[in-house]
């Protein structure tokens, strides 16, 4: 079954939507100056009042690999997300630090861009068109391949149906897709969710 995750959220109310629609996955981003930025301390507030089976993932860009390792260590997040320049020996330190799974965001514009993130040392890669751009890219880029992906960029509660036939994704990553005035939209989350569980 296509795993679900909903990334950016920032809030208390955020956190009661996806208590009540389970994603499966739910993402907090630690980069600032980004529109959906959060503190490590907000973040653990809102940590405490997740669903437990509701795995949180830190969204990172070329941090200092001991501050990503210390909120998995700490329990704020379980799950490390990469979308920066970070190297094979980032990932591997980070990987002897704390022992958490490593998501690896690429952005896809050509074939051969799969084929350079096949080698990186990750658990999971990350499909995707730009770091929050909000639009897809060309799905018939993605080869078969056996390295579960993460499919990001556009994806809406109307399109995630079309893009889960054609790539056959691990998972399914959306934000902006279900917000509406830059703000998270419980019916926007519950319809993008329903839509992926009648996929499958």
């Amino acid at each position: 079954m296509t795993k679900t995750k909903i990334c950016g959220l920032k809030t208390a109310e955020d956190i009661s939507y996806v208590n009540e629609c389970m994603p499966d996955y739910i993402g907090f981003v630690f980069l600032k100056g980004r529109q959906r930025y959060i503190s490590p301390q907000d973040a653990a507030a809102l940590r405490k009042i997740l669903n437990p089976a509701i795995q949180s993932v830190g969204v990172f860009v070329n941090e200092p690999v001991e501050n990503a390792a210390a909120l998995v260590n700490n329990g704020i997040i379980q799950i490390v997300q990469l979308h920066g320049q970070e190297d094979a020996s980032y990932a591997l330190k980070l990987k002897d630090l704390c022992k958490c799974p490593v998501i690896k965001a690429f952005i896809i514009k050509t074939g051969d861009d799969i084929r350079n993130a096949l080698n990186y040392p990750c658990d999971y890669l990350l499909l995707d068109n730009g770091l929050g751009t909000g639009k897809t890219f060309d799905w018939s880029l993605i080869p078969d391949i056996s390295k579960p992906f993460f499919l990001a960029g556009g994806l809406t509660p109307e399109n995630v149906r079309d893009a889960i036939a054609l790539t056959r994704p691990y998972g399914v990553d959306t934000s902006s897709g279900v917000e509406t005035d830059c703000r998270k939209d419980y019916n926007k989350i519950k319809a993008f969710i329903n839509a992926v569980k009648n996929e499958q």
